[in-house]
C-alpha cells in the first residue's frame, strides 16, 4: 500500500470523527420531534437508500456471510445505538461518553485475542490509551469536577462499547472481500431491519410529519442519515482497510472534543480550560498509540 493511500486513510478517519462528533449536536434537534430509539431506524433507513443510490448493484452473499452481516448490523448499528441511548436513561451523559470512549482499547484487546498471528501488543498502544482516556475524561467533564457511578447504566454503556469493538473486528474482513459500499449498505439494511422491532416494542411508530414541516428536523435527519451513517460508515471502513481497526479506532478518542466544539459553534455552549487540556491529551494519546511498535496489530 502506498504512503498516499495511508495518508488518505487518516484523512477519512479524521473527517468521520468531525462528522460523528457533530452528530450528537444535531441529534438534539431531532429529539425535539422523536425519541432516541425512533431516530435509529430513521437514520439507518435513509443511509441504506443513500448507499443504494450511490452504488445500485446487488450484493449476493453465501448464507454464512449473510448471517455474519446480520451480526455486524446489530453490533455496529441497531443494538449499539439502542444500548447507548438506553444507558443515557439510567446514568449520566458524562458516564456514557467516557465509557463509550473505551471502545478503542476494547478493540485492541479483541484484536489481540482474535489475531491470526497472535502478535504481542506494543507498549505505546497502552500508553496512548491511558493518555487519551484521561483526556476524554477532562473533555467530558468540561470544568465540572463531579462524576457519579450508576452500575446499571454504566454496564449498559460498557456493553455498547463492546458492541462497537466487535463490529470493528468483524467488518474489516468483509470490506476486504466485497465492495466496500455494498458492504456498508448491507450493514445499514440489517441495522434498519433489527432496529424497527426495538422501536415498536419501546416507543412505537414515529410520526413522519415533522420531517416535512420542521426544517431543523429535516436537515438534521438528512445530515445524520446521509453523512453520519452512509458516507462516514463507508469511508471509516476504508480507513479500516488502510490503517487497521486499532489505529483507526484510536481516532474515536477525539469524538467528545469535537462534540464540545460543535456545541460551542452551533449552540453557544461553553468550553473550559479543562476541556482544552483534555483535547491536547487526546491528541498525544492518538500519536502515542500510532507509534511504530504498535503497528503489528494493523492487519488482523
Amino acid at each position: 500500500m502506498s504512503a498516499t493511500q495511508k495518508v488518505m486513510g487518516h484523512v477519512y478517519a479524521i473527517f468521520t470523527i468531525l462528522v460523528w462528533g457533530s452528530c450528537f449536536v444535531l441529534t438534539k434537534q431531532m429529539l425535539t420531534a422523536y425519541t432516541a430509539i425512533q431516530i435509529i431506524p430513521l437514520r439507518m433507513g435513509l443511509a441504506y437508500i443513500t448507499l443504494w443510490a450511490l452504488r445500485p448493484k446487488t450484493l449476493k452473499l453465501p448464507w454464512r456471510d449473510e448471517l455474519m452481516f446480520i451480526l455486524i448490523g446489530v453490533t455496529g448499528g441497531s443494538f449499539y445505538f439502542f444500548l447507548q441511548n438506553t444507558a443515557l436513561t439510567y446514568t449520566f451523559a458524562a458516564n456514557v461518553s467516557i465509557i463509550i470512549a473505551l471502545s478503542p482499547i476494547l478493540t485492541v484487546i479483541l484484536a489481540q485475542l482474535f489475531s491470526r498471528n497472535g502478535e504481542r501488543l506494543g507498549k505505546f498502544v497502552y500508553i496512548g490509551a491511558v493518555i487519551a482516556i484521561a483526556g476524554v475524561v477532562l473533555v467530558v467533564l468540561n470544568g465540572q469536577l463531579t462524576f457519579h457511578l450508576n452500575p446499571l447504566g454504566d454496564l449498559i454503556a460498557l456493553a455498547a462499547a463492546l458492541m462497537w469493538a466487535v463490529y470493528s473486528i468483524l467488518i474489516k474482513k468483509y470490506t476486504e472481500q466485497y465492495d466496500n459500499f455494498l458492504v456498508t449498505r448491507r450493514v445499514m439494511l440489517w441495522a434498519f431491519i433489527t432496529a424497527v422491532p426495538l422501536m415498536l416494542l419501546t416507543d412505537g411508530m414515529p410520526d413522519l410529519h415533522p420531517l416535512f414541516t420542521q426544517t431543523n428536523v429535516l436537515l438534521s435527519w438528512l445530515f445524520l442519515g446521509v453523512f453520519g451513517n452512509a458516507v462516514c460508515f463507508a469511508i471509516w471502513n476504508i480507513a479500516f482497510q488502510r490503517l487497521g481497526v486499532v489505529i483507526t479506532n484510536n481516532y474515536l478518542y477525539a469524538t467528545p472534543f469535537v462534540t464540545v466544539v460543535a456545541g460551542w459553534l452551533l449552540l453557544g455552549e461553553k468550553i473550559s480550560l479543562m476541556c482544552i487540556i483534555g483535547a491536547v491529551l487526546i491528541t498525544l494519546g492518538v500519536i502515542f498509540a500510532g507509534k511504530s511498535d504498535s503497528l503489528s496489530l494493523i492487519h488482523i
